[in-house]
């Protein structure tokens, strides 16, 4: 036997128990899911990220905000995260007002929380499939081995047919054990490595919200005037 000829990674596949074959199909299948959550959340991100960096300018830079109020309700579709957070916000500010509420405290009260119901809902969708890509990057590499495992299981049980055991023997089983092995990285390490930087920027993201949202409140707070006193 020619093992430099006859050890291809195709080769190697083809020849694998149907257990070990399953297992590399499934860790093949999962590979390319991860990264269809990997292009697209790191657009999702990216894309956020412009939107808030954008309306941040915005806001701070408007005289009056009922205009960007009215222009984000007018288009609710094509506004970023950040921006939706401000409209409930300011919804339920307008809403209090129009009711006649006397007390501050209660005005801005019911603006956090309307805001904080629309930040959990953005943070859910910012966070979308990174469970998943956790999950992959952790369980990836176990799934792999036992598919090693059982080829090399499988392998020296082979060898007890046989009546002298050479390196030609042994080589093509060993090889296309380790080969779900190599296929369970392969899966798992990108998958950790987007994990941790979208899950950090993520958390980022989350922090400039939550600084809005107070700084947002404190704006509807002094601007808060009771009718009918």
């Amino acid at each position: 036997m020619n093992i430099t000829s006859d050890i291809t990674l195709i080769s190697l596949v083809q020849q694998a128990s149907v257990l070990v074959q399953m297992v590399m199909g499934l860790l093949l299948l999962v590979s390319l899911l991860s990264w269809s959550y990997i292009f697209s959340k790191m657009m999702t991100l990216a894309k956020a990220r412009r939107q808030t960096s954008k309306f941040e300018e915005e806001f701070w830079a408007a005289s009056d905000i009922a205009t960007l109020y009215q222009r984000a309700s007018s288009r609710p579709d094509n506004v970023g995260a950040l921006e939706r957070i401000f409209e409930s916000g300011y919804r339920e500010f307008l809403r209090h007002r129009k009711s006649g509420t006397l007390e501050s405290a209660a005005v801005t009260s019911g603006v956090q929380r309307a805001m904080k119901a629309t930040f959990q809902r953005e943070q859910d969708r910012l966070e979308a499939h990174l469970a998943f890509l956790a999950t992959v990057g952790s369980v990836s590499p176990y799934v792999g081995l036992f598919g090693t495992v059982w080829g090399i299981m499988n392998a020296f049980r082979g060898l007890a047919n046989v009546g002298q055991a050479t390196l030609a023997h042994v080589a093509p089983g060993i090889a296309e054990a380790l080969v779900a092995t190599a296929m369970g990285l392969f899966a798992a390490i990108p998958a950790v490595v987007a994990y941790n930087r979208y899950a950090h920027d993520a958390d980022r993201l989350a922090s400039r919200f939550e600084s809005f949202m107070e700084e947002f409140s404190n704006i509807l707070q002094r601007q808060f005037k009771p009718t009918g006193r």
